[in-house]
């Protein structure tokens, strides 16, 4: 049996892990534009969905092209419009990491879709606010006026109230959080039912 010395074995080593380390690169690197096109699809399949609209990783991209429109907020920031209404996207921090989602508002100043998304919540707990049970909660609210918060046992009659999730108070904070955030990112770009009602009551008027 051959005996190989100290010095080879360590120049082995040191070489088997150089030959690792570049077919490791080149893979993640002939993958990456996979990855950022996967990634970009999830992106628009989520904005579509909260306003109802679903598609999948193939279609996303022509019926994103068909709906949405990607602008800025009257501060500079990225947001989103379709043909009634604006889409504002959400970041912030829940228990474990970070948390983010889109919430649509019409025209009308109505809530009509939001979606969330988090890195590591808590299974059956804080990662119940990527269910369509736990988005479904915002449909019908408002924020033009002030953020949604999250509350236990929420008023179901106040339009800026949500339901909490059960045992998930840390999560539920940091949406709420992210909310305010947004309000204050965003408020002034958000319909309003106040609006709304002022322009309806001016059509009317011009109309007798």
């Amino acid at each position: 049996m051959k005996n190989f010395s100290n010095k080879y074995m360590l120049f082995y080593a040191l070489g088997l892990s150089a030959v690792v380390a570049i077919l490791l690169t080149v893979v993640s690197v002939s993958l990456k534009p996979r990855q950022t096109r996967n990634q970009q699809a999830e992106t628009k399949m989520m904005i579509l969905k909260t306003i109802g609209i679903e598609s999948t990783m193939e279609t996303a991209d022509a019926i994103y092209a068909e709906n949405i429109q990607e602008t800025t907020s009257s501060k500079g920031l990225p947001m989103y419009t379709y043909p009634s209404g604006v889409i504002i996207p959400l970041k912030g921090n829940g228990l474990w990491g970070p948390i983010w989602g889109y919430i649509a508002v019409e025209n009308s100043g109505h809530v009509v879709g939001a979606i969330f998304d988090h890195q590591g919540e808590t299974p059956g707990l804080g990662a119940e606010i990527a269910t369509d049970k736990f988005a479904s909660r915002f449909v019908g609210k408002e924020m033009g006026e002030k953020p949604i918060v999250l509350k236990k046992n929420a008023d179901k009659d106040n339009p800026y109230e949500v339901d909490a999730i059960s045992g998930s108070t840390m999560t539920c904070n940091g949406v709420t959080e992210m909310l305010a955030k947004a309000f204050e990112q965003y408020g002034d770009d958000i319909p309003k039912i106040e609006d709304c009602e002022a322009v309806a009551k001016q059509i009317m008027e011009e109309e007798l």
